[in-house]
């Protein structure tokens, strides 16, 4: 194959990966709240939605192993507990997500009928496809990204030529940390530790053949694909900042979407939309599913009653959730990212850097300072942040739920600082 076309192909599925449906809710309203800061929430949103993921895709390639290989360097338990975690939270926060997004979007603008149904219906066929692993989902998704894509640039490209004159001020006391921990909801670094390693196999490297040759093109792969992911959240950020006067105040995620697409294409053009991104939500709460249940299948000693009970519970569990609105899944979803998040960025960091400057007591000092000083910023979604006002005084960023970065780079630091002085002496 073309190296030139091998490396486009290879952009477009790690896109295809990191472009789902649900997270197009979320830049929206982030803009609508942004006001003129908007370009200023992107950096932030950028940098936890897209450039920490593309370097967990970097980390898959220097690895060529599986999620568990990203925390073996702390301890096998540790990495064992890690798995398990990751996968937990994926069956109970983006799969069921992605079917509120399609009942407030598809579903509840022409049918008076409950979440519970819509839940229901959609995870008996989320479980029938899972158990068939059927092929239709992979050409689905394969033709609907472009699609979704086209849509959304017409969006963007009206949004930014047709806009109302008035925008909204910002809400944000500070727009940078408010992307950062927004982009924390696109679940894409976690997205990028589960299945970036499935990526990476299925490019066909066979005119790759050294070390040198395959990271090259996963790099350039990964900056198509990063490139992409920049223009559609960027643009739809400032979408929703030039027709913020447009928006209810109280209005969902969801609602955004929905407005702006109504503004921009008319009611023709949003059912069409809203159809495709059901579509595209179900695609990717299959492959949510099936990706746990093979990894239970594998744990279980490829135990084929495994995976079906494991995708039954799956489906259960979405079903429930999934029978929420939207919002309240992402103000659920935020305790758990704010304790996982943080070491997911840790280990994409240190498995990315060179293995001089990340041995294994790296590995383990830094993990175990970042889950320390992530406790703050988890506690305060868990009980009132007027407890933890002495604790977070003194901790630096922790004011905006920021606090194990200095201390992570602190530790990192001083240990490479150590070595260094100790290879000096030798």
């Amino acid at each position: 194959m073309n190296k030139t076309k091998e490396i486009w192909i290879g952009g477009f599925a790690l896109f295809s990966l990191f472009f789902g449906a649900g997270n197009l809710i979320l830049p929206p309203t982030l803009g609508a709240k942004a006001g003129l800061d908007w370009w200023i929430v992107v950096f932030g949103f950028v940098l936890t939605a897209v450039t920490i993921p593309i370097l967990a895709i970097f980390a898959h390639a220097k690895l060529q192993g599986t999620l568990y290989d990203f925390g073996k360097k702390v301890s096998p338990t540790f990495s064992t507990i890690y798995c398990f975690l990751i996968y937990i939270i994926a069956i109970a926060i983006p799969s069921p997500r992605t079917a509120a997004v399609t009942h407030e979007m598809t579903v509840q603008p022409f049918f008076e009928t409950t979440t519970l149904l819509t839940s229901i219906i959609y995870f008996v066929l989320v479980f029938i496809f899972v158990i068939n692993r059927s092929r239709v989902i992979g050409l689905i998704g394969k033709f609907l990204t472009p699609i979704i894509v086209f849509i959304l640039l017409i969006i963007i490209g009206i949004a930014i030529f047709n806009a109302p004159e008035t925008i909204n001020t910002t809400t944000f006391i500070t727009p940078f940390v408010d992307g950062i921990l927004e982009g924390y909801q696109t679940f894409d670094a976690i997205g990028g530790v589960v299945v970036g390693a499935v990526i990476i196999i299925s490019l066909n490297y066979s005119s790759h053949t050294t070390f040198e040759e395959r990271r090259n093109l996963i790099r350039k792969a990964g900056l198509i694909a990063g490139t992409g992911l920049l223009l559609i959240y960027g643009g739809l950020i400032l979408s929703g900042t030039l027709f913020s006067s447009t928006f209810a105040k109280d209005a969902s995620r969801t609602e955004v979407l929905t407005e702006l697409s109504v503004q921009t294409l008319g009611n023709l053009g949003t059912t069409f939309l809203s159809v495709l991104v059901a579509l595209a939500c179900f695609t990717t709460a299959v492959g949510i599913v099936t990706g746990t249940a093979d990894y239970i299948k594998g744990v279980c000693k490829n135990s084929q009653k495994a995976y079906i009970v494991t995708a039954a519970l799956a489906s259960i569990i979405g079903i429930i959730v999934g029978s929420y609105q939207v919002d309240f899944i992402i103000t659920l979803a935020v305790p758990s990212l704010m304790f996982l998040y943080p070491i997911t960025i840790v280990l994409i960091l240190l498995n990315i850097v060179s293995d001089k400057f990340a041995s294994k007591l790296v590995f383990r000092a830094v993990v175990l300072v970042t889950f320390i000083f992530s406790i703050p910023d988890f506690l305060g979604f868990v009980i009132p942040r007027e407890s933890l006002t002495g604790i977070k005084s003194i901790i630096p960023l922790a004011e905006y739920s920021l606090g194990w970065v200095l201390p992570a780079l602190l530790v990192f630091g001083i240990l490479n600082f150590n070595q260094f002085i100790k290879d000096t002496k030798n």
